[in-house]
């Protein structure tokens, strides 16, 4: 539950489907940490999850090479005629935080672990792809106790942020406490490929995105 549009609109469809909600929160130091911790015990709270641990990872922003963790990297803005993996990609992110899930999930016995990635990253982001999830079930069910049986559940992958914004406003998901700018905290700076794709979903449905921004699209 990163407090991003995409994860609080997985969370709610996780509960609409009847599931019980353990979430985890990673700082592994990206620049607006402040505002996602923020949105994202709002979001928990709102949803009232059994579970909301809020996990240390900053010993990525010591390994550095994303500008989300290193302030000496200016953050990509967004250019559709980008080629290439843009430097807001954190390496192996993913990886590491669904090796955390997958403890977490199996010391609580759960039957499920949800991600949101979405079709929208899969250009940039590797760990974002349906290989990487893929493969990324079958290192759970070797490397678990035996009777384990924990999903990797990604009911996003094949959506665009359109369509997740449409599923979410059907939950009721509360957008205005939700954050997605890579890096500002007090406005989004509405230039990074995060603002990018959040308001054009929201002018895609002839809607308006509640949270104030810096620049225009």
């Amino acid at each position: 539950l990163s407090g991003g549009m995409d994860s609080a609109t997985l969370a709610y469809r996780a509960r609409d489907a009847g599931y019980d909600l353990y979430c985890l929160h990673f700082n592994y130091g990206q620049r607006t940490e402040r505002k996602e911790l923020q949105c994202a015990r709002t979001i928990a709270r709102l949803l009232g999850v059994r579970e909301l641990l809020e996990i240390d990872l900053t010993y990525l922003s010591r390994f550095g090479g994303s500008s989300l963790t290193d302030h000496r990297l200016p953050v990509d803005s967004y250019n559709p005629a980008r080629e290439g993996i843009p430097n807001t990609y954190v390496p192996f992110r993913n990886a590491n935080l669904l090796a955390i899930a997958t403890s977490f999930a199996e010391s609580r016995e759960a039957d499920a672990i949800f991600i949101g990635v979405q079709s929208h990253d899969y250009s940039g982001y590797p760990d974002c792809r349906p290989g990487f999830i893929h493969a990324f079930q079958r290192v759970i069910d070797l490397g678990t106790r035996e009777g384990t049986s924990i999903r990797l559940i990604t009911p996003f992958i094949n959506m665009t942020k359109q369509e997740i914004l449409a599923e979410g406003l059907r939950l009721g998901v509360p957008y205005d406490q939700t954050w997605s700018c890579y890096q500002d905290e007090e406005a989004a700076c509405g230039v990074c490929g995060a603002c990018h794709f959040r308001r054009s979903a929201f002018a895609a449905l002839g809607l308006t995105d509640p949270l104030p921004y810096r620049r225009g699209p």
